[in-house]
């Protein structure tokens, strides 16, 4: 595989960046917008929007299958996406790189694939207890259908994997498949990865991270973490909805069914028999997300152009703020307090629901995440129904915290 040479990075300045997201300029109910919502979904960069609509204005048509010049320009456009998350991801050939729809049409594929193609009737998945429901009910469906087991690794009070209940539950060689959450979307942990995989491996296991946050706020090397599978999501990493990323082993890849049947994963098709196209095209049915793969690879580019180190340093320093503000806040509690975290900070605010708490700072142009956030048995786990959340960004600034903290004052205020 041909990897692109390397973005020299940029000097990190956030008041330049937050120039490059026209969507932060506005004013919401007469305040200025602060968005502490991006670990749902984060905003676009120009030059994904531009990407994106360049290709529509000059050169769009289907990929793949046309021999004219728009479908080959367009084809080349939606194959350096490829090309591009290979190397993001440093992964051995770009043959290994599946696109879905999403992270959680990633980890549906590998429930299919996987969990009904490979696996047997008796084997386990494991999991952990702070995953997001995306990498629960597709093995509770795989469980269920093809009589596999579902297995619950706890995790302690802090909000950490439990590594050794983790590896109790790998002795007896049954689980075939670890899918974990890379990092918490409620509590901002970090999970172990390195010590995780190797551990798995010992007993035998593959092992899949659902890298939805983690690979916003951290360079992801496959190699080195010597995983199996790693998933994620291109609205998250600054890039459009509509596009996911499988990452797999070739020779897993090769060995697993396809997930959808239809145009462009089939070698041949006959009234009697089809065969199946190499991988990855072989889980790739149908017309592809074609203008948001041009424009994950214009977020990509961006993303490393600014560089991991820098944007890491930004939001350790965001969080350290957060975190330290919010405790000197009489009512306000944080949840969750993982040595090794990213940007997401969970609270709750005494004698107020989370709802009324997002509501009350969405009037003050303060927008935060409220709710179980698709994480219900996390949020039995601790105690809790919902909390609020804010979750932070290339762009997110230590004035947009202060303000935060200032909302939060006026609601404690308020509710008292």
């Amino acid at each position: 595989m041909t990897k692109p040479m390397p973005t020299k990075p940029m000097l990190f300045d956030v008041k330049r960046i937050r120039q490059d997201f026209p969507i932060l300029s506005q004013t919401v109910r007469g305040k200025p917008l602060v968005f502490l919502d991006s670990a749902a979904s984060a905003q676009k960069p120009r030059a994904v929007i531009e990407a994106m609509a360049h290709a529509m204005e000059t050169q769009y048509a289907n990929v793949h299958r046309g021999l004219h010049w728009m479908s080959e320009r367009t084809t080349e456009a939606y194959e350096s996406c490829r090309d591009a998350v290979a190397a993001l991801m440093n992964a051995r050939d770009r043959s290994e790189v599946v696109f879905t729809n999403s992270i959680t049409g990633s980890i549906n594929l590998l429930a299919h694939s996987f969990g009904r193609g490979i696996m047997r009737p008796g084997q386990a998945v494991l999991i952990s207890g702070m995953e997001h429901h995306s990498n629960i009910v597709p093995w509770q469906l795989a469980r269920d259908s093809h009589g596999i087991e579902l297995r619950v690794a706890p995790i302690t009070d802090a909000g950490e994997l439990d590594m050794a209940a983790f590896e109790d539950l790998l002795r007896d060689g049954k689980v075939a498949l670890v899918a974990i959450t890379h990092m918490s979307n409620v509590l901002g942990t970090v999970t172990p990865a390195e010590r995780i995989v190797q551990v798995a491996h010992a007993h035998g296991a593959k092992v899949m991270f659902d890298g939805a946050q983690a690979i916003v706020h951290r360079k992801v090397d496959v190699q080195a973490l010597d995983c199996d599978f790693y998933c994620w999501t291109g609205h998250k990493l600054y890039g459009p909805t509509g596009i996911g990323v499988l990452w797999g082993r070739k020779e897993l890849l090769e060995q697993m069914p396809p997930f959808m049947g239809g145009g462009d994963m089939i070698s041949s098709v006959t009234y009697e028999k089809s065969t199946w196209a190499q991988v990855p095209h072989k889980f790739e049915a149908g017309t592809p997300a074609i203008l948001e793969g041009i424009g994950l690879k214009a977020a990509i580019d961006y993303v490393q152009a600014i560089g991991y180190d820098a944007m890491a340093a930004h939001e350790a320093a965001l969080t350290e703020h957060a975190l330290a503000r919010l405790a000197s806040i009489q009512g306000v509690t944080v949840i969750g307090h993982a040595q090794d975290r990213g940007g997401v900070v969970s609270f709750t605010v005494d004698g107020a629901h989370a709802h009324d708490v997002a509501t009350l700072l969405d009037r003050q142009g303060i927008a935060v995440r409220a709710g179980h956030h698709c994480a219900e048995p996390l949020m039995h786990r601790l105690g809790l129904d919902s909390t609020a959340r804010a979750s932070f960004g290339v762009y997110t600034t230590h004035e947009e915290v202060d303000a935060l903290a200032a909302g939060l004052e006026r609601v404690r205020t308020f509710f008292q």
